[in-house]
């Protein structure tokens, strides 16, 4: 398609934008971008529709059928109400919890959402102001609801809002739902959305549901008797301006810690969080202020939530007395063995225990519970592939923890979506645990490293522009189906694991075994003798491919550590160059 037709086409569908059925604020937004001279701005606000996907929308805010408004949420919601009629026809009163962030605008969204659900007679249960995501989760099953929804961009740039939709256990969408769902979406028309139901169909929740979910989160504790011995630990807590700065210090007072330092400017709710670039934990940057705090008062842990709080950041001194951020397997490591340990310690182990990662996680995890016989899955990324091992099993297994390395965990199964409320109330008992022990919490991950193997990770992500860059993406996941890797940093590639074919063929000997998924994914996953792991997974929204490394190193004591590091770098360093990455 030409410029011409494109600017064409877009004028046409932003034209249609100002029909008196859309509010007098976004017509006057559209008309601006109409009359612009650089049309930048209006190409991308109409050149498509924002995508539903199997996670929900989202999209920078403002007018415009790709970007995040009352009409983009509007659709989604009237499309779940559709479906969630469909689905529970015999159900005299159908109820959805609506919760939402700190972000410019969730309120309102929130707000349009309730009425949308009113207008369609569906009971909406919606949280008196912002309250973080896994607390939304809790009571969709706390109060018996057949689907909920969170407005949230996780730790998305300011400028970004979204909305998540949950099913009746939970967690979010899964098959069938998700795809149901997206079709109903795709098939609804601005003007067929009903706004504005009676207020008589829109419930608060408060208090009394936080009270609630903070007794279920103390009812995860497994070690209150250190807790209590060690309740004036230092803690430096920040919310990064977002929906953590009630429920997490409430949740570790809950526990019994009673030495919580705060952050004061970034207990600041703010949807432009003013005081970082990015609100992810994940991000040095953001942890920043924070670290400085824990250095001022010489605290023995910092953590971090993101904007809607299902993603933690942990930080500890290393062996030389710095503060270093754990990364997220590292994070999933501690959780794993901490619960298995003490389980163990307790007497409480009965058999039937299982934890839950996703493929592109350490391996570490799968050592550790096969070491201690409990059974593991691995899953595809996302939390609802990790809810979903849980419903399936309920009643029958004991869910005891899963997570993902981009920070998330999943400590307990009242919830069923990442919950870093929960984590970091059980982080701050495993400093204790490892206190107990004489250790600091970075020595006992490095004991764990020492007893079930060493490794590090490291992600690498390529990007490529426009349309030609997503065929040279796809052009990059067919070569490496076509001719993989025989050999990768000098050992030889045992298994070559496609979960779109769901095959595992060894290039050699070309044997070939079934990945036991129920579902087919775009995900290259290459094995070697020496115990290196590479998955290649290109992203379903832009043109990007990220290679996922996890080599394999020796840590026999902690005056190692250095020359572990160092080796395992350089190692992941040089295939990385073999890859032309």
């Amino acid at each position: 398609m030409s410029n011409s037709e494109l600017l064409k086409l877009v004028e046409e569908r932003a034209g249609l934008w100002l029909d008196p059925f859309y509010d007098e604020e976004t017509r006057a937004e559209v008309q601006r971008m109409l009359s612009s001279e650089d049309k930048t701005e209006l190409i991308d606000s109409f050149y498509r529709d924002l995508e539903f996907g199997t996670g929900g929308l989202r999209g920078i805010m403002g007018a415009g059928s790709n970007r995040m408004n009352r009409y983009t949420i509007g659709a989604a919601t009237q499309g779940m109400c559709n479906y969630l009629k469909k689905s529970f026809p015999e159900l005299p009163e159908i109820k959805v919890v609506i919760g939402h962030d700190c972000r410019n605008n969730s309120r309102l969204y929130a707000e349009t959402c309730a009425g949308i659900f009113a207008a369609n007679g569906i009971r909406a249960l919606v949280f008196e102001d912002l309250r973080p995501t896994p607390e939304m989760s809790f009571a969709i099953r706390e109060y018996g609801c057949q689907s909920g929804i969170i407005i949230t961009a996780s730790h998305n740039p300011p400028e970004y809002n979204g909305f998540k939709a949950y099913w009746d256990d939970g967690a979010q969408l899964v098959a069938p739902h998700d795809e149901a769902v997206i079709g109903e979406v795709l098939a609804m028309k601005h003007e067929n959305i009903l706004f504005d139901g009676p207020q008589e169909l829109i419930t608060g929740l408060g208090a009394e549901t936080d009270e609630k979910f903070i007794e279920m989160v103390k009812s995860a504790s497994l070690s209150p008797e250190l807790v209590q011995k060690y309740h004036d630990l230092k803690i430096v807590y920040t919310p990064i301006h977002g929906t953590g700065v009630k429920l997490v210090p409430m949740a570790l007072r809950a526990y019994g810690f009673t030495n919580i330092i705060n952050v004061p400017e970034q207990d600041v709710v703010s949807g432009n969080f003013p005081t970082v670039v990015s609100p992810n934990p994940e991000e040095p940057a953001a942890m920043k202020m924070a670290i400085e705090k824990a250095v001022e008062t010489d605290a023995d842990v910092v953590m971090a939530t993101d904007p809607d709080s299902d993603r933690l950041g942990v930080a500890t001194r290393n062996l030389k007395g710095d503060f270093v951020i754990i990364n997220g397997n590292q994070t999933a490591l501690l959780f794993i063995y901490y619960i298995i340990g003490k389980m163990r310690e307790n007497g409480t182990l009965k058999g039937n225990e299982y934890v839950v990662k996703t493929i592109v996680s350490t391996e570490v995890i799968a050592e550790i519970a096969r070491k201690n016989q409990i059974e593991y899955y691995d899953v595809y990324t996302g939390f609802k592939f990790i809810a979903e091992v849980i419903r399936e099993n309920e009643g029958v297994k004991k869910y005891i923890g899963g997570g993902e390395e981009s920070f998330g965990f999943l400590p307990a199964d009242f919830v069923r979506d990442k919950d870093a409320v929960t984590s970091i109330a059980m982080m701050a008992e495993i400093v204790a645990w490892a206190r107990s022990k004489g250790k600091t919490l970075y020595e006992l991950l490095l004991d764990i490293y020492i007893e079930y193997g060493y490794s590090k990770e490291k992600t690498i992500s390529v990007t490529r522009k426009g349309q030609s860059g997503a065929a040279e993406i796809q052009a990059m996941m067919v070569g490496f189906r076509e001719n993989p890797p025989l050999a990768i940093g000098g050992s030889p590639v045992v298994w070559v694991k496609d979960y779109e074919s769901l095959v595992s063929k060894n290039p050699a000997t070309g044997e070939s075994v079934p990945i036991n998924q129920k579902t087919s994914s775009n995900v290259l996953q290459f094995l070697t003798g020496n115990g290196t792991k590479i998955s290649v997974r290109p992203s379903g929204t832009e043109p990007k491919i990220k290679f996922y490394f996890e080599v394999k190193g020796v840590l026999n004591a902690y005056d190692g550590l250095d020359e572990a590091e160092a080796d395992v770098d350089r190692r992941i360093d040089a295939m990385v160059k073999e890859l032309g990455l």
